[in-house]
C-alpha cells in the first residue's frame, strides 16, 4: 500500500506523515535559498554594494548561511547548524528590512519571506530534520 493510500485511509503513523512533511519543507525551502545564497556567494565579501552598512565579514557569512545552509536543508546533513545560521541571518534581515520601513508584503524591499525563512528554520531547528534525513543515518537524532 503506498503513502497516499495509507494517508487517505488514516493509517499512515503521525510521525511518518511529519517525517514525510519536514522531507517536504527542507527541499523546498533549502532549494529556495540556495537559489538567494547562490548571487551572494558569488562575491561573498561585497554582495551587498560599496555604501553597505555591513562589513565584508557579515555579508559573507550571510552568503555562506544562505548558500550552504540551503544545501545543508536539501540533504538533511548537519541541520541545526543550519538551521541556527539560516535563523541569525534572517532575522537580521528582518531588522534591516523594518528599520528601512519596508512592508510587510510589498513591491522591493519587504520582509515577509526573511520572516518566513526564519519561522523554518526555528521550526527546523527544534524539531531536528526529520527522519528521511542523512542526520538521521548518521546520528540517530530522535526527531519526528
Amino acid at each position: 500500500m503506498n503513502i497516499a493510500s495509507r494517508w487517505y485511509q488514516g493509517t499512515l503513523s503521525k510521525s511518518s506523515s511529519l517525517g514525510i512533511a519536514l522531507f517536504i519543507l527542507r527541499i523546498v525551502a533549502g532549494l529556495a535559498l540556495v537559489q538567494h545564497g547562490w548571487m551572494k556567494i558569488q562575491t561573498p565579501f561585497s554582495w551587498m554594494g560599496p555604501d553597505a552598512p555591513v562589513p565584508g565579514f557579515f555579508q559573507l557569512l550571510a552568503a555562506f548561511s544562505e548558500f550552504g545552509g540551503g544545501i545543508a536543508w536539501v540533504i538533511g546533513l548537519l541541520t541545526p547548524l543550519a538551521s541556527f545560521g539560516i535563523a541569525c541571518t534572517m532575522a537580521v534581515a528582518v531588522a534591516t528590512h523594518l528599520s528601512q520601513g519596508a512592508p510587510w508584503v510589498g513591491h522591493g524591499a519587504s520582509f515577509e519571506l526573511a520572516l518566513l525563512y526564519f519561522a523554518v528554520a526555528v521550526f527546523i531547528l527544534f524539531n531536528g530534520p526529520g527522519k528521511l534525513s542523512i542526520d538521521r543515518k548518521l546520528f540517530g537524532r530522535a526527531s519526528v
